[in-house]
């Protein structure tokens, strides 16, 4: 773990070099709501010796339909987020879609994750790579690995050698993606962490009736396999009750789950280590 990882998880010894995780809801729905998801999975991470990062999104700016749910309101959303790193002694990390969003999001959070769409977005890249935080950029479901340097070489041109790449999967046909496990190896040779997004992966977008669809039941497989190949992090999207979540349920985890499968994961690391 190279000295920026290191002082991230300074409150989350990683005796056993296991993966680190990156996971919380979609989106803030309600202070309670975050609150109780980022104690939960504080509790099996710190069982578990996982360095843990909670995720939320503040503000759900791609959304199929206009009359999606997207946010409760950019600040009171960062605040909750903030307050819960700050209860957990966490590190956190959210979305941002634009470069005027990243001097606001970097006053409450440790890490800038760029969205898969926005992936080559370079004044978004450059205004992240400003702010000196990490910035983990999700890798374009039009991208493959190799050219995700380009990403990493703007972030490094601007200044900021804290970075990180998230592979979600390609598009496949009209209403599904594709994980190509190569791009996990492919975006490692770029000296940077390397994440696997097990939710987003198994998206099917793009669905008639205007809400995104999604295989949450092969989240185990996407995950065992990203361990396999060597990724650093994996990236969980939960909920306690997804068929009710506001944003992303069709393929975020139930989080009573998620316990068992990090257990099956870390002896899995364990073994390849």
């Amino acid at each position: 773990m190279n000295n920026y990882m290191s002082s991230l998880f300074t409150e989350q010894p990683n005796p056993n070099n296991n993966f680190f995780l990156i996971a919380g809801p979609c989106v803030v729905e309600n202070d309670q709501m975050v609150g109780e998801i980022a104690e939960k999975i504080n509790n099996i991470c710190k069982k578990l010796q996982i360095p843990f990062i909670f995720k939320a999104s503040y503000r759900k700016a791609n959304r199929t339909s206009g009359s999606s749910f997207t946010g409760i309101g950019d600040q009171k959303a960062l605040e909750f987020i903030q307050a819960a790193g700050k209860q957990y002694k966490i590190p956190t990390t959210t979305d941002v879609h634009a470069a005027h969003e990243t001097t606001m999001a970097a006053q409450y959070v440790d890490i800038l994750q760029i969205p898969a769409f926005l992936c080559r977005q370079t004044d978004l890249l450059l205004a992240a790579a400003a702010t000196n935080k990490i910035v983990n950029v999700k890798k374009g479901q039009f991208v493959s690995g190799q050219a995700m340097k380009f990403a990493v070489d703007k972030i490094k041109q601007a200044g900021n050698e804290r970075i990180w790449l998230t592979e979600r999967g390609n598009s496949f046909g009209y209403q599904d993606l594709i994980v190509d496990y190569r791009n996990i190896t492919w975006m490692k040779e770029h000296q940077v962490p390397v994440i696997m997004d097990c939710t987003h992966s198994l998206q099917q977008p793009n669905q008639t009736s205007g809400v995104t669809g999604g295989n949450p039941q092969l989240i185990e497989t996407i995950a065992k396999a990203a361990i396999a190949t060597g990724a650093d992090g994996l990236f969980i999207e939960t909920h306690p009750n997804p068929s009710v979540a506001k944003s992303d349920g069709a393929n975020m985890l139930q989080i009573d789950l998620l316990e068992p499968l990090l257990e099956k994961l870390v002896k899995i690391r364990a073994s390849i280590l």
